[in-house]
């Protein structure tokens, strides 16, 4: 019973934590910035807005998976008040470091391609900038404090941000 308890406790404190982080970071703050406004394709160029929906498309699913593997794999939340009991390292893990942070900067790019806003653009690589400093001065250090060994190989052979073209297989 306890297990499928803190289950149910992690998956609802996911959920909350994907509204309050990146609802705001990649839903909100753009709806601000642009009002999702349409406005003419960034350099003019119409496939930038197929690009755009690509993204979105690809991203979304991305995003919501990681949130789900962290409540059922990590047994936690990625909200650093509530972190997950063992360290992730399946689904998209296995070819990026931060699924997460990559699936919301995809969003805002994604979004900034559709619109056509550059103030978009400007955003997503403000966020990202704030997301990596994030990593690597508070993320990082606290994930190889509270998981050693394990961080220290999934980091030696998953990248940070650029996802591997073949998942990584973590020993068993």
């Amino acid at each position: 019973m306890e297990k499928s308890t803190d289950r149910t406790g992690a998956l609802l404190g996911s959920a909350l934590f994907l509204v309050v982080a990146p609802g705001v970071v990649a839903g909100l703050v753009p709806w601000w910035l642009s009002g999702w406004r349409f406005a003419p394709p960034l350099l003019g160029l119409e496939a930038g807005r197929w690009l755009g929906g690509a993204l979105i498309l690809v991203a979304a699913p991305v995003l919501l998976e990681a949130f789900v593997r962290f409540a059922l794999e990590g047994r936690g939340t990625p909200a650093p008040v509530a972190p997950t009991k063992m360290l992730v390292v399946g689904g998209a893990y296995r070819f990026v470091r931060n699924p997460m942070y990559v699936a919301v900067v995809s969003l805002i790019l994604g979004q900034a391609l559709l619109l056509g806003q550059a103030v978009l653009l400007a955003y997503g690589a403000a966020a990202w900038l704030t997301m990596h400093l994030f990593v690597v001065f508070y993320e990082e250090p606290r994930l190889l404090g509270d998981y050693g060994q394990d961080y220290e190989t999934f980091r030696r052979h998953v990248p940070r941000w650029l996802p591997r073209l073949r998942p990584w297989r973590p020993a068993a």
